[in-house]
């Protein structure tokens, strides 16, 4: 089966990698050594060799971003009036709220009374 020698493969560059990272030789998987299960494959595996090439890279150290300044401290005063002039413009938008649903309200009740009214209005019933 093909992928099996391409896992066997995989195995053996990466036991290759990590000798060669770490300097020690491992037993395992090594060409002559005894397999320990008995579903070892009996092939042989071709590796190349990989050579590393180290690059050595100056980073220079990030600049400190500047600390964004905090807000000048408001006096109590301020805060206050800012308060309430917030209130106030909460207070407007609510009453305008409250005079459009008035308003709609109105409108709709009095063309509902009218249609009560003028029964010759209405759209004849479907059967």
């Amino acid at each position: 089966m093909k992928w099996i020698r391409e896992r066997d493969a995989l195995i053996a560059q990466t036991m290759a990698f990590v000798q060669s990272v770490t300097g020690k030789t491992d037993h395992v998987l090594q060409p002559g050594a005894p397999p320990d299960s008995p579903r070892a494959s009996d092939e042989l595996v071709a590796v190349e060799a990989v050579t590393l090439k180290t690059v050595t890279v100056e980073i220079e150290p990030p600049q400190p971003s500047p600390q964004p300044q905090a807000p000048p401290a408001r006096a109590i005063g301020d805060f206050r009036s800012e308060m309430q002039a917030r209130i106030a413009n909460f207070r407007k938008h609510q009453e305008r709220f409250e005079r459009e649903r008035e308003e709609y309200c109105a409108a709709t009740l009095t063309k509902l009374r009218a249609a009560i009214h003028n029964p010759s209005a209405r759209p004849p019933a479907e059967d």
